[in-house]
C-alpha cells in the first residue's frame, strides 16, 4: 500500500501544473512615479503572477543593448521585452507610423489606431519570421515636448541657431522644417553632448530630465505635444506558443490589464509630470492649441522625408482619421 500511495504521489506531481518564468527585460528604472512603459510591466508582471507564473523583472540593461535583447527574444532565451521601436522597424518599417508628429491627438486615439487599424496582425506577420511577436505599445510618458538647456521655446522662430538631437534624418527634417538643425545622438552620449553644447535639446516626455538625472542642465520644457513616446513590448514566439490554451489567454488577459493600467497612469500625470519639472527647477511653457498648431504645419514635411514610403504615410493617416 505504502508503494502504491507513493507511485500515486510521483505521478500527481508529475502531473501537477509547473509555473512559467517570465522574464521582462526593462528599459527603464522601475520607477512607478515616472515611468509608463514600467507601470506597463508592473501591471503586466502582477498579473502573470496573480495567474500563477513566476515573474522575473531584468533591470535596464542586464540583458544586454537592444540587439541583444531582440536576439534572446527571436531564440526564446528572454519572454518579454521593453524594447526600442526601431527594433521592429527593421523588420517593418511601417510601425515608424508611430512617430510621425502630430498623427494621434492622444495616447488613447493612439491605442484605438492599433487595434482597429489592425497594425498588430501586420506587424506580427513580419515579425513571425524571427519567431517574435508584438503584443503591446506602451506610452513612455505623456506626448514628447521640446527640452532644452537655454532657449525657453513658445514658436517654431525661436528654435532658430539651436542643434537638436535626433533619433534619425526624419527627425532631422523635422527640425529644419522648424528652423533649427538636427543631429543624430546615442541617448548614452545625450548628457554630455547637453553640458558641452554639443546639441541644445532633444525631444522627449516631460518625464524623461528627471528620471535620468538631467534637470541640473536642462532647463526648459515646451510642451509641444508632438508624439507619444512609446516601447515596443517584444515576446517570444516560442515561449508564447509554447504555453498551454489556459495560460496564452492569462498573457493576452495580462496585456489588457497593463494597457489599461497604462492609460489610467497616463490620464494622473499629464499636469503633474510638467509640475514635476517645475519642482526640479525646469520653467515649463504650456503651449496654446495655436502655438501648438504653428508647430503642426511645419511639422508636416516630415511625412514627404522618406521615414516610410508615401502609400504606409496614407495609410497611417487614415487609421488615424477613421479612429478619431
Amino acid at each position: 500500500m505504502k508503494i502504491k500511495a507513493l507511485a500515486l504521489a510521483a505521478l500527481m506531481a508529475s502531473a501537477a501544473p509547473v509555473a512559467a518564468e517570465v522574464k521582462i527585460a526593462l528599459d527603464t528604472a522601475p520607477d512607478l512615479a515616472t515611468s509608463g512603459s514600467y507601470n506597463w510591466a508592473h501591471a503586466f508582471g502582477q498579473a502573470l503572477t496573480e495567474a500563477g507564473f513566476e515573474v522575473r523583472e531584468m533591470p535596464r540593461d542586464a540583458v544586454g543593448n537592444e540587439a541583444e535583447k531582440f536576439d534572446q527574444i527571436t531564440t526564446g532565451l528572454l519572454e518579454v521585452s521593453l524594447s526600442d521601436i526601431r527594433v521592429v522597424a527593421q523588420l517593418d518599417p511601417f510601425i515608424y507610423g508611430l512617430r510621425l508628429p502630430y498623427l494621434f491627438d492622444d495616447a488613447a486615439h493612439l491605442q484605438r489606431a492599433l487595434t482597429e487599424g489592425q497594425v498588430f496582425d501586420q506587424v506580427n506577420e513580419a515579425l513571425g519570421a524571427e519567431d517574435a511577436m508584438l503584443l503591446a505599445i506602451a506610452p513612455l510618458g505623456p506626448s514628447s515636448g521640446i527640452i532644452t538647456t537655454t532657449t525657453a521655446i513658445r514658436r517654431p522662430e525661436d528654435m532658430a541657431g539651436l542643434r537638436m538631437r535626433a533619433l534619425d534624418d526624419a527627425q532631422i527634417a523635422m527640425y529644419e522644417a522648424w528652423g533649427s538643425a538636427g543631429t543624430i545622438v546615442p541617448w548614452g552620449e545625450v548628457p554630455a553632448g547637453l553640458q558641452t553644447g554639443v546639441i541644445d535639446g532633444y525631444l522627449n516626455s516631460p518625464f524623461v530630465p528627471i528620471s535620468f538625472g538631467q534637470t541640473d542642465f536642462v532647463r526648459n520644457y515646451a510642451d509641444a505635444g508632438v508624439i507619444i513616446p512609446a516601447r515596443a513590448i517584444l515576446a517570444s514566439r516560442y515561449w508564447y506558443d509554447g504555453l498551454s490554451d489556459a495560460e496564452r489567454a492569462a498573457v493576452d488577459a495580462a496585456v489588457e490589464t497593463a494597457n489599461a493600467a497604462t492609460a489610467d497612469w497616463l490620464a494622473e500625470v499629464a499636469e503633474s509630470s510638467l509640475t514635476a519639472l517645475e519642482a526640479a527647477g525646469v520653467t515649463v511653457q504650456r503651449l496654446t492649441a495655436e502655438e501648438r498648431e504653428a508647430f503642426r504645419s511645419r511639422s508636416l514635411a516630415v511625412y514627404d522625408s522618406g521615414l516610410m514610403p508615401s502609400d504606409a504615410v496614407a495609410r497611417w493617416q487614415a487609421i488615424a482619421a477613421a479612429s478619431r
